[in-house]
């Protein structure tokens, strides 16, 4: 073989591209036939650079974590304030009904202070506010309450139960002790069913409301009030005193007004007095007064006689040119021997250095056995101090 024929062997085992044959320490890579598309690069290892995949995982973690705590804050605030509905949507609920028995509770203290009325016609209005007042019990009932005010709710029912068999108490003792003598008695009786009036207020105001507020504070819950209802107006109405008044009004009626069969009877009026200063007015001298934004009057006036008397009105009078200043206030019930004070205030605006006179007028009754005690005449000056 010649040496030319050498050089063609050699040639044919070359490797095309002219590289140099791969050796141990560097394995020989092959070029990417035409079309064919590059191995992807590897993955570098955590000692390579970048993030370890360990630390990715703790954040995704972290990450996890804050989604879950995000979504449970919405949460509890989305059902925070659809509580705060509920409870405000119930307050309104038992807001009517409680303005309902209020009315209810005015209509009483009104009928028990008709002028002129009987017994047996007290006991018949009596029972027509029961009936109303059992419709506000049926409501109640079936009122949608939130869960956490059932038991507080429980009161209201029972509060307006209370307000029914107090007013079918009344009524039937009014009727069974009409006309009778036996007014002590019956006074103890009229007593006893006004007890359960007095426990409804009670009932509505510590069982119900303070409860209401206490779960309110509770929850966290704020810029809401439960609603308040008192029934009564008047104080004593569960003592046996306080009826024996009334039933002797009722049983010795004999006009259509507060006139009474024997005794005296009438009212006096027994001063009035300048506010803010405190000053009894004299109807004998000039009577100097400051009249600053608090100016009032407060006006006493006495049952000097022996038989109760009801919606007594007094008129208090600036007789200052060209429009006198006029206010007339009502007494709703007053015993006999007992005082009452009426006060008069945003009265406007007098005339000032002006001489004028202030009069009070209480309203006489019919067969009055005084009438020259019923009203007085101060003379004035009002002045800006």
């Amino acid at each position: 073989m010649s040496e030319y024929d050498d050089n063609i062997e050699f040639d044919f085992f070359e490797d095309e591209t002219g590289e140099a044959p791969a050796t141990d320490e560097q394995p020989r890579r092959r070029r990417p036939s035409s079309g064919q598309q590059p191995p992807p690069p590897r993955r570098p290892s955590e000692h390579q650079g970048g993030i370890p995949p360990t630390a990715r995982l703790v954040g995704l973690i972290a990450f996890g974590i804050l989604i879950i705590v995000l979504l449970v804050l919405w949460v509890q605030s989305c059902s925070g304030s659809s509580k705060k509905t509920s409870f405000k949507n119930y307050f309104a609920d038992v807001q009517r009904l409680a303005l309902d028995s209020n009315r209810l509770g005015q209509n009483f203290a009104d009928a028990l202070t008709t002028p002129g009325i009987k017994a047996a016609a007290l006991a018949s209005q009596l029972d027509g506010y029961a009936t109303q007042q059992q419709r506000d019990v049926e409501q109640a009932a079936n009122l949608k309450t939130p869960s956490d005010l059932r038991v507080p709710h429980q009161s209201v029912v029972d509060s307006l139960r209370f307000r029914v068999s107090g007013l079918n108490g009344l009524a039937l003792a009014l009727r069974n002790g009409a006309g009778s003598t036996q007014v002590q008695d019956t006074a103890v009786k009229l007593a006893t069913q006004a007890q359960r009036l007095v426990t409804s207020d009670v009932l509505w105001r510590d069982n119900f409301r303070a409860r209401a507020i206490a779960e309110m504070q509770r929850q966290g819950i704020t810029g809401l009030a439960p609603p308040s209802s008192r029934f009564l107006g008047a104080q004593g109405v569960d003592s046996p005193s306080y009826w024996v008044q009334i039933l002797q009004r009722l049983n010795t009626n004999t006009t259509g007004n507060n006139g009474s069969s024997g005794g005296a009877i009438g009212t006096k009026l027994v001063g009035v007095t300048w506010l803010p200063a405190g000053k009894p007015l004299s109807t004998t001298t000039e009577n100097t007064i400051v009249a600053g934004t608090d100016l009032a009057f407060d006006v006493t006036v006495q049952n000097s006689g022996d038989t109760q008397l009801v919606q007594i009105n007094v008129t208090l009078t600036i007789q200052q040119p060209p429009s006198p200043i006029t206010q007339t206030r009502k007494i709703p019930l007053i015993n006999p021997g007992e005082s009452k004070v009426l006060r008069f205030s945003n009265l406007g605006t007098p005339n000032f250095a002006t001489s004028t006179h202030l009069k009070v007028d209480v309203q006489a009754v019919k067969n009055e056995t005084n009438p020259n005690n019923n009203s007085a005449t101060y003379p004035v000056i009002f002045s800006l101090g």
